[in-house]
């Protein structure tokens, strides 16, 4: 089974690409991950909020296939620990399908069709951090949970 992540805007920091590359690089041994940047949207001054999440949600909606489970990362979601978390991946494993898409939003969050469509929602915490910074512990998270569940040394209880 295959995970995606497909995120809104690219990241600018060096220092993130860099950590994002690195457990990209690490996870390839244990599951295909792939990566899935939707550009900024251009003049959006005088669009609504509204628009701007309908926009983005048609964006990222055209990046689900048949048989993919959609998984929004969402301040609102559940909460795991990494053991939990790992479970939740073996579960998904488990039900089968073609993959796991997760996202993350853009600055104002999901359109309702996205909220719709997605089969689970989580958070990765109750504090909120950059769109750019979430993409990188979302890989490191998704690396340990693997570790976890083929009983290898990385995570530490």
């Amino acid at each position: 089974m295959k995970i995606k992540l497909v995120c809104i805007g690219k990241t600018g920091k060096e220092f993130l690409i860099s950590g994002e590359n690195e457990y990209l690089k690490r996870l390839k041994h244990y599951v295909p991950v792939e990566r899935i940047e939707i550009p900024d949207l251009k003049n959006t001054k005088k669009l609504t909020i509204e628009q701007i999440k309908e926009l983005e949600g048609k964006e990222i909606l055209s990046k689900v296939s048949i048989g993919e489970q959609l998984i929004l990362l969402d301040e609102r979601g559940k909460i795991f620990s990494s053991v939990e978390f790992s479970q939740f991946l073996q579960q998904k494993f488990n039900q089968g399908g073609h993959g796991l898409i997760f996202v993350i939003g853009g600055a104002y969050g999901f359109s309702e069709e996205v909220y719709a469509s997605a089969t689970s929602k989580i958070s990765l915490s109750k504090m909120t951090f950059s769109h750019q910074m979430i993409r990188m512990i979302f890989f490191e998270q998704v690396y340990r949970a693997m570790t976890i569940l083929k009983g290898e040394p990385y995570h530490h209880e």
